[in-house]
């Protein structure tokens, strides 16, 4: 562009100088040749531009339009020379602008061909997930493309305008500096937008990689997705860890049924057998304490072989990366946690296994078993069988004749100290399973005697004997230190050990852990090739001796155990939970309204009834029954509504779960099951809140009619009054009976006698029948005359009682009166109900208890119509969710199961099914074992 300038430059000054020339040296011929340059100079440049700049011109030669064309005097030579001039400079401008304007479109079509170039990153949306984070990205990477195409605009604007400044004036000095000046401004600019797209590009390559790297991720995610979905081939030491397993659970006792070999780490506490297993493992696993027991329960570590150094709990999905410390430190932290939780009961040590699987790179296959330190004294917070619970747990795995024993010893204490050594000796006491390891000899080295040490490993201090004698060093005590440094410390220290290097105490394969482990390994799995058949064997005869016995007790049954026993109950029980929907809209209303006057007969008698009948007047029983009606529907009367209700849907699905016990196809096994099962749900069930208030309202609005509509109401009230006075009745004669002794014919037909008490109540009582015989309308309570004349009265007949005694039988003997006059009331009105509509409240014959008894038996009605809508539509899905969760939990908890579905046929068949599953594994492991020979 600047090359372009500068000759534009050059060619308008060679044009000045032929137009300043040919001014000065024509006469008025040169008035043709100024004429015709601008015509000329019209094909150069911009025509609209140039013709106004050749009439300005001819205008200015003339002086005066009008006269036409005429010489210009001489005065006037040098200014027109100048004008033309300056004509020249400006036609120039439009010059430079056109190359301005045309190095801007330029510059702007190099842009957009430099934009369509870029990748398009279109698969980016297929290939990489949607989000907010892709969708903010891109909304900056549009603004940065907007920022350089904006700076572009500026500089070409900048570009412009200097340009033609430095058009304007290139004929100074002062102009040369300006357009100096601009040039480097504009050089500034192409600098920086060379920058913006430089880092415009590191931004599409840093997204790129990006791009790249999680394709990758999905890549590897989607094909584990489809790796995982095909089954996995079990590896030949997670086969015999699970047939181990399946032993633990089915027999604790290691009898005949399991002799399956396994490494026992044995040792005394703080001897290092922990550190031992972590060594051979390679990893620190199991959690750290100072002097304190921390193993309490028994380990059991499958080590296999593989891609990654992984830990995994049997129960558990997780895996720990044990090349990471936070892992590390969370398996230490539920290893603890496991024991402790172990532990129950006040118990120190826990006989329950925790059973997990250490995979790694190098890792020796084999099953250990890390057991509780052997202790000789025990602490004050330990339990008082701690140190025989311990005894008996490592006497327990170690009397397993197919179990190889690591004997750990303390190579930094004395040797008469050690416990173990005894224990070993009592299980192998020929030494044909025993492994003796000698920890800790880097401290040994500088406080033992080397010969003693060398009779140690030779077997010769010890009575005990052994497969094999090796030296360990199981760290310098540091509990951030990690298993590599551990091992490099070993390796280094037998290395430059003067006892065991410089004068061979030991040979070289007995020392570091790396050995050990190879030489535990290779005794392992001799000992299984040896055993395992004769194991297969025994179980096979122990399933034929099982098939035979349940064949014998049980033909026409199939084997089920315990979990699918506890599914077939789970559904017979859910079943009876829908046949609660098919119980009729009758039968449910003759339920709840039984119930319902069940619960509240004795508040309608004893609150409302007797106090208001013995007011003495009719209009005293309406407005005393009116008051404690509604007191009784605003309080109490919802709530025990909603308590009819739920004992209504509790006895009938009792009695539907009843029933079901008498039908052919029945099984008595699953009855302790239904039993625990129903109990506990219906513990747990409560009616909704909102019902109360529902039916406060119906309650009220019920209670609100006192007339009744038509003779069969009335008839049906009659009756429902009879029903419940005779059923008062009933109880108070029997009350009468006990108070009163038996009548003179019983006694003479059952020989029995009456007590001096009830002989006094009898005397009472004829007093108390002539009150009631002379004034049969009399008051509920005796007056203190009346009291005063019975006394006197059983005074003359040698009888003495208190007032207080005469008032206790006075109370069942006017129940009795008041009861009969009102089911001779009832009768009366039976056939009053015209009189009743004609005369109401008026009425001759007093019928107010009847009005009251048909609107109990409205709100009866009412109530148990509400509530058998709400078991229907809610209470009945609501207990059927109750008993799911219920046997939800019941199928997690394995000791329920046990203690609710038990019997010889239960365990007999959870036997056989035990032992088929271990016959199966043991026969699956022993076929991949032979095809590994």
């Amino acid at each position: 562009m600047l090359r372009i300038y500068q000759n534009t430059y050059r060619r308008t000054a060679r044009k000045a100088v032929v137009y300043s020339t040919k001014v000065a040296c024509c006469n008025h011929s040169t008035l043709c040749s100024i004429t015709s340059h601008p015509r000329r100079s019209q094909d150069h440049g911009t025509g609209s531009s140039s013709s106004n700049g050749s009439r300005h011109e001819e205008f200015l030669l003339s002086g005066n339009p009008a006269r036409g064309w005429q010489m210009p005097p001489p005065s006037r030579g040098y200014g027109m020379l100048v004008v033309r001039i300056l004509r020249g400079a400006l036609k120039l401008r439009y010059l430079v602008l056109g190359g301005a304007i045309g190095g801007g479109v330029s510059l702007s079509k190099k842009y957009e061909d430099w934009k369509d170039g870029l990748p398009d990153f279109k698969w980016l949306e297929d290939a990489m997930p949607q989000g907010e984070r892709w969708s903010q990205f891109s909304r900056n990477l549009i603004e940065v493309g907007s920022l350089v195409k904006n700076a572009i605009d500026v500089a070409k604007d900048d570009l412009k305008a200097k340009t033609t400044v430095a058009a304007l004036g290139i004929s100074t000095d002062e102009s040369r500096k300006k357009y100096e000046k601009l040039q480097s401004q504009v050089e500034t600019l192409q600098t920086e937008i060379m920058n913006v797209q430089i880092k415009y590009q590191k931004e599409l390559e840093k997204m790129e990689k990006e791009n790249r790297e999680l394709r990758q991720q999905y890549l590897i995610l989607k094909t584990n997705k489809k790796t995982t979905a095909k089954k996995i081939k079990k590896s030949l030491i997670d086969m015999y860890s699970e047939v181990l397993d399946e032993l633990s659970g089915y027999d604790t006792g290691y009898t005949m049924a399991d002799h399956l070999p396994r490494v026992v780490v044995v040792g005394d506490q703080s001897s290092g057998k922990t550190s031992v297993l972590e060594s051979i493992a390679k990893a620190r696993i199991f959690p750290r304490g100072s002097g304190e027991m921390m193993t309490r329960a028994p380990v059991k570590v499958t080590l296999a072989e593989g891609p990654y150094h992984v830990a995994q709990f049997r129960d558990s999905d997780r895996e720990y990366d044990l090349t990471k410390e936070s892992d590390l430190q969370d398996l230490r932290r539920d290893v603890e946690f496991r024991m402790k939780a172990s532990v129950r009961g006040g118990k120190t040590v826990s006989n329950e296994v925790i059973a997990m699987t250490v995979k790694g790179p190098g890792l020796q296959r084999m099953v250990l078993v890390d057991l509780p330190g052997i202790i000789s004294t025990m602490t004050v917070d330990m339990a008082s069988d701690t140190k025989d619970s311990i005894h008996q747990m490592t006497k327990h795995y170690m009397s397993n004749p197919n179990a190889i024993i690591l004997c750990i010893q303390d190579g930094s204490v004395d040797a008469e100290r050690s416990n173990v050594t005894d224990l070993v000796m009592q299980c192998d006491p020929l030494g044909r399973r025993t492994i003796f390891v000698l920890t800790k000899v880097d401290l040994a080295e500088e406080l033992a005697d080397p010969d003693r040490i060398r009779k140690i490993l030779s077997g010769k201090l010890f009575p005990m004997k052994a497969l094999g004698y090796y030296a360990v060093v199981t760290g310098r005590g540091r509990k951030d230190d990690s298993i590599d440094a551990i091992r490099q410390y070993e390796e280094d220290f037998f290395k430059n050990s003067k006892l065991f290097h410089r004068r061979g105490v030991i040979m070289p394969h007995q020392v570091t852990s790396r050995n050990l482990s190879l030489a535990v390994s290779d005794r392992f799995w001799k000992m299984v090739r040896e055993t395992i058949e004769q194991q297969a064997d025994a179980f096979k005869a122990t399933r034929f001796n099982l098939e035979t016995e349940w064949k014998n007790n049980f033909p026409r049954l199939r084997e089920s155990g315990r979990d699918e026993l506890f599914d077939k109950a789970k559904g017979e029980i859910l079943d009876e939970v829908v046949t609660l929907s098919q119980i009729s809209a009758k039968k449910w209303d003759d339920a709840l309204n039984t119930k319902l006057w069940e619960k509240l007969s004795n508040y309608v008698f004893e609150t409302i009834y007797l106090p208001a009948a013995q007011s003495g007047s009719q209009n005293s029983f309406n407005t005393m029954v009116d008051i404690k009606l509604r007191q009784w529907a605003e309080q109490a009367l919802p709530a025990k509504s909603v308590e009819a209700g739920w004992e209504a849907l509790q006895s009938e699905f009792i009695s539907l779960m009843e029933r079901s016990k008498k039908t052919q196809d029945h099984d008595g096994i699953f009855d302790q099951l239904k039993a625990a099962v129903v109990d506990e749900a219906i513990r747990r069930h409560s009616w909704e809140d909102k019902a109360i208030d529902m039916l406060r309202v119906i309650q009220l609005n019920t209670l609100e009619d006192r007339f009744v509509h038509d003779k069969q109401e009335w008839d049906s009230a009659v009756k429902f009054l009879e029903t419940s006075v005779n059923a008062k009745l009933v109880q108070t004669e029997e009350t009468l009976a006990q108070m009163f002794g038996p009548g003179q014919l019983r006694r003479f037909t059952h020989w029995q006698y009456l007590t001096q008490d009830q002989q006094k109540r009898r005397s009472v009582k004829n007093e108390l029948d002539k009150i009631l015989k002379n004034d049969t309308k009399h008051l509920p309570t005796l007056t203190h005359d009346e009291l005063t004349t019975v006394r006197k009265n059983l005074q003359r007949d040698n009888v003495d009682v208190d007032t207080d005694y005469i008032r206790q039988t006075w109370f069942p003997v006017y129940r009795k009166h008041f009861l009969q006059q009102a089911l001779q009331r009832a009768k009366d009105c039976r056939k009053a109900y015209y009189l009743y509509t004609q005369q109401g409240a008026e009425c001759e014959i007093s019928c107010s208890d009847v009005v009251l008894f048909w609107r109990i038996q409205q709100v009866i009605k009412i109530t148990g119509n509400a509530l058998r809508q709400q078991v229907i539509n809610r209470e009945a899905r609501r207990l059927d969710k109750e008993i799911k969760a219920v046997l939800d939990e019941f199928s997690d908890d394995e000791e329920k199961k046990g203690y609710l579905l038990t019997g010889k046929r239960v365990l007999l068949a959870e036997e056989l099914i035990k032992v088929r599953q271990i016959q199966e594994k043991l026969e699956e492991f022993i076929n991949s074992l032979n095809q590994e020979k």
